[in-house]
Parts: C-alpha cells; sequence; structure tokens
C-alpha cells in the first residue's frame, strides 16, 4: 500500500522563498498611477513596510527567510502532501491524486504563510496596527494571528455578506486579538458613500480594500495596510506550500503531470504552482506539467474579464494594476466561496495567463459542492469552498485519465478547510444553494465605465500590456 501522508521533519522548512518575477516570460508591467497616466505606485509606500516593498519590486530569485519567521512557521509546517488513495478508489481511475493540506495552521488556510512574515516586518518598523480586508475570513483570522504574535493591534474590514454568513470566523479574529468590521462600515469615507447610495449593499472585497487602505491612511502614523493576495510579496510568500511539496514528492519518486489550484487572488495557486514552473524554465522538470487554475462562474476574472489596468479597489484609492478584471465597481453574488469573490487577479497570473503558461476553468458552487461532498465520503476531510474548485478540477482531470487509461499524477491544494463553512453545506443539503454565473454584458459595462473615467486608458493599455481593450 502507498503511503497516506508525506511528511518533512521541521528542519526541512524552506529557508527561502522563490519570486517569479525573473523568471516570467516576459518583465511584469508596472503600476500606473491613475492622477498622471504614467507609472507610479501611488499611495504604496505610504502603507507598506519597506522590507515589503523591497520584496514587492525585487528581481531576485530567491529571498530569504528570516529565522523569526521560520520559528514561527514550526508551528503548522511542514505540512503534509496526502495521497487521495480513497477518492482514487471511488473515481476507478488510474490517476495518482495528491493534496497539499494547509488547513492545518491556526487559522485553517495557507493565509499565515504571508500574514506572519508581513506582520514581523511591520513589528521591526515600529507600526503598531495593522488594518486589512478579508472576504471569508481566512486572511483576517490569519492577520490576527500573525499580529498577536508579533505585539501588533490588527482592524480587519470584512465583506458583509461572508461576515453574516460566518459568524465563527468574526469570533476566531477576536479570539486572536483582532477586530472584526462588516464592510461596508461607517468607519470610513468609502464605507459612509457606499452606504447611502445603498444602505442595504452586501459588499466586496474591492469596497473592503478601500476601508483598509483609507483606515491605514489616515491613521498613517501608527497604521500600515497589509494585503492578502494579488501582490507579489504575498505570492512569493506562499511559495512554501509548492517548495515542500517538490521534496514530498521526491521521497516518493513521483512529479505532476498537472497541477491544480483556486484562484480569489491568486496567492495560494501560485504558492503550489510557482516553485514547478521554476523547475520548467530551469530545465529541471522531469516531465511536462501543466497549470490549470479554477475559478467560481459567479466571479470569473480570468474566463471572462479583460486583461487591461484596473484599481484594485472600489473606491480608486490604490493604482491601476495591470491584471485580469471584472471591474473595480464588481458587486458579487453571496455565493459561500468568499475568498474567491475579488474582482481581480495578480498581475503574475495575468502574464501566464496570457503567454499561455497556464490556464483557467471556471466552476458553479452546485457542482463545486457535490465535488466537496465526494471528498468529505473518501478522504473524510471537509474542504472550505475554495479550494473545493481546484478539488472538482482534478476530480474531472481524474475521470479523463479514466477514459484515457493514463496514470496521470495530479496535484491540487487544499489550501483551507471547512469548519466555518458549515452553513454553506446546509444550504447545499438542502437544496438551496443557487448556481450562479456572471453575465458577460455586465463585465463589457464596468469596462466602458473605466474607460469613460480614463480617456487614456487604451494607450497605457497598448504601451504597457500589448493590447487595446476598448
Amino acid at each position: 500500500m502507498p503511503d497516506k501522508k508525506i511528511l518533512l521533519p521541521e528542519s526541512e522548512i524552506p529557508k527561502q522563498w522563490y519570486n517569479i518575477v525573473p523568471d516570467l516570460p516576459h518583465p511584469l508591467p508596472p503600476f500606473i498611477d491613475a492622477a498622471t497616466g504614467q507609472p507610479g505606485v501611488g499611495i504604496v509606500p505610504r502603507i507598506f513596510p519597506k522590507e515589503i516593498i523591497g520584496q514587492e519590486i525585487s528581481q531576485e530569485r530567491w529571498i530569504n527567510i528570516p529565522d523569526e519567521v521560520r520559528e514561527v512557521y514550526k508551528i503548522w509546517r511542514p505540512t503534509p502532501l496526502i495521497r487521495a488513495t480513497n477518492l482514487e478508489k471511488a473515481l476507478k481511475t488510474p490517476a495518482k491524486i495528491y493534496y497539499k493540506y494547509e488547513g492545518v495552521s491556526p487559522a485553517g488556510s495557507h493565509k499565515p504563510n504571508t500574514a506572519v512574515p508581513q506582520a514581523y516586518y511591520n513589528m521591526k518598523e515600529g507600526t503598531k496596527r495593522l488594518s486589512t480586508e478579508t472576504g471569508a475570513g481566512q486572511w483576517g483570522s490569519a492577520l490576527a494571528f500573525a499580529a498577536g504574535v508579533f505585539g501588533l493591534k490588527s482592524t480587519i474590514y470584512m465583506v458583509r455578506a461572508s461576515y453574516d454568513q460566518k459568524p465563527y470566523r468574526k469570533m476566531l479574529m477576536r479570539a486572536f486579538g483582532g477586530e472584526c468590521v462588516a464592510s461596508p462600515s461607517n468607519r470610513t469615507e468609502a464605507g459612509r458613500k457606499i452606504l447611502a447610495e445603498d444602505p442595504e449593499n452586501k459588499g466586496s472585497l474591492g469596497i473592503a480594500i478601500s476601508e483598509a487602505v483609507e483606515d491605514a491612511l489616515v491613521n498613517e502614523a501608527e497604521t500600515n495596510y497589509a494585503i492578502g493576495s494579488v501582490f507579489n510579496h504575498v505570492c512569493l510568500h506562499q511559495t512554501v506550500e509548492g517548495l515542500e511539496a517538490k521534496k514530498q514528492l521526491e521521497m516518493v519518486d513521483d512529479y505532476p503531470d498537472v497541477i491544480y489550484g483556486c484562484i480569489g487572488g491568486g496567492s495560494s495557486y501560485s504558492g503550489i504552482m510557482w516553485p514547478f514552473y521554476y523547475d520548467k524554465v530551469a530545465k529541471k522538470a522531469p516531465k511536462e506539467c501543466k497549470f490549470i487554475a479554477t475559478e467560481a462562474t459567479a466571479c470569473p476574472k480570468v474566463t471572462k474579464g479583460w486583461y487591461q489596468y484596473d484599481h484594485g479597489d472600489t473606491a480608486k484609492i490604490t493604482p491601476l494594476v495591470p491584471m485580469h478584471t471584472l471591474g473595480h465597481d464588481f458587486i458579487p453574488a453571496p455565493i459561500h466561496a468568499g475568498g474567491l469573490r475579488y474582482h481581480g487577479i495578480a498581475p503574475t497570473i495575468s502574464v501566464l495567463t496570457q503567454t499561455k503558461q497556464m490556464t483557467t476553468e471556471a466552476y458553479s458552487q452546485i457542482e463545486v459542492f457535490d465535488a466537496a461532498k465526494l471528498f468529505i465520503e473518501t478522504e473524510g476531510i471537509i474542504p472550505a469552498p475554495e479550494p473545493s474548485h481546484a478539488l472538482k478540477g482534478a476530480i474531472d482531470e481524474a475521470l479523463r485519465c479514466k477514459q484515457t487509461g493514463e496514470a496521470k499524477t495530479i496535484l491540487f491544494v487544499l489550501c483551507g478547510h471547512g469548519f466555518f463553512d458549515m452553513a454553506a453545506y446546509d444550504e447545499y443539503f438542502n437544496g438551496r444553494l443557487q448556481p450562479y454565473e456572471y453575465p458577460t454584458e455586465k463585465v463589457a459595462e464596468s469596462m466602458k465605465k473605466l474607460h469613460s473615467l480614463y480617456p487614456w486608458l487604451n494607450e497605457v493599455n497598448k504601451k504597457y500590456i500589448g493590447c487595446e481593450t476598448y
């Protein structure tokens, strides 16, 4: 019988993060200052510590992990790589299915992988408080945990739909010492403006980001902003996932044919696939490996979104970011995969998509929960709705192998458990889930508004990302 769990000792926790930027097919396009239409980072230097900014723009392939961060990582890292043998049997597939399980962290997801270094660097530079946004609450609880470890306060603006759906997430943040505020709120100008227009607004990650960034700017003497996905420094912190997974697969003399992961902002998928992408560009890969991301049909930023410059937040406080986007004014349907309800994606993911280094598939929440139910019945782990999209992709791949007879090795990242998502499972079991699909015409409407706001945007798109989009 093959080993079920493949475990590494603490001594094998990575000592460096991998930065994909120097290995991208072409240089990463710059941020654009919306006030000038020229390359610029706008408010970024006012809300991030210097070390984080340095990592964000770094061209270094390997970045050392501080000993203090590795010491905190020891609480839950290395995480297990698990072979889904019972799922394989249920599917009657010749494929091998492995999953990297990040649900063993204090917050129950991959998010502490970046929350810990972000809190550490802020502590080192004298920050007293961190503000941030959170969708389903995984990032918020991770930052509350990490801030507490390093003696910082934290304020988390949680998308109201998830704030109402997942009450125990906000209690977890409080247990870690964080303050959780439903967004949109009356605490910020951005929140008050949204509520004045729509008092029943259920929120979005774009709105919550606006509130968190405004909080940091208004209180910049003691407060910095921390972001849970999208930016390069966040994605590179997550590569501890893939770096460990490579070592674990080496222990059983295996290597993936395909890697699946879900994408909200793109950090968990970057974490698992970047190190294997490095094998490819460094010509170290023993065989070809395909990279396939998965997203929600209710928030199809890659499969239906436009690749162009857009704000990362609803209030347009942030610079213009080169990414696939549904529009910064996007208000998502209240699906339960709260962590996937972001309108944009990491610029690195967009470059990899545009250069055909990876592809993306979209699934409805009903078929995703169908996959999750099978996983629970066979593997005994309750997955969060977000990584259940990756699970769905892996199952479909395994079923294709059943048809073709191919004995592929499939790897996916199970980036969080679903213990705080039981209300979602209750709706699923009682037949109340809806298969939302975001209309293509709404994307076009948002793009029209964006281009009317910045008439020069086509020229910027053409110059820096190589295409006119409107």
